[in-house]
């Protein structure tokens, strides 16, 4: 059984995207890795299952060619939509989706992401 999702991200810069995620979701800083490159890699905790870790694009190249650059599509549902929407930089306009009220937004690299209003459950 899957008990926790851990999503790595490839950015440039590894500090300023972490800060971005600590500032405006409050995801903690789970850990910090030196890599062979003398890179970082940060992992943070949004909550029990979920993280992000992030690398930098040029770690990736060298050691996992391999994998792919793209950016996943993440779509993160917030119990804090219309507060996250006011308090983001760079955030689209409220849409309704299939019933749904989304925005994306971007990171400080221009990746877009997507904020979903959490539902009733």
């Amino acid at each position: 059984m899957i008990v926790k999702n851990r999503i790595m991200l490839y950015v440039t810069n590894v500090a300023v995207c972490a800060n971005f995620w600590h500032k405006y979701f409050h995801a903690e800083i789970a850990e910090t890795n030196e890599m062979p490159d003398n890179s970082q890699n940060i992992v943070l905790r949004f909550t029990s299952a979920l993280e992000i870790s992030l690398f930098t694009t040029s770690f990736i190249k060298r050691y996992s060619p391999e994998v792919s650059l793209t950016t996943p599509s993440l779509m993160l549902f917030s119990d804090e939509f219309e507060q996250l929407h006011k308090r983001l930089p760079n955030t689209g306009h409220i849409i309704v989706n299939n019933g749904m009220r989304t925005f994306n937004f971007a990171d400080p690299e221009g990746h877009f992401f997507v904020v979903a209003e959490q539902l009733n459950q």
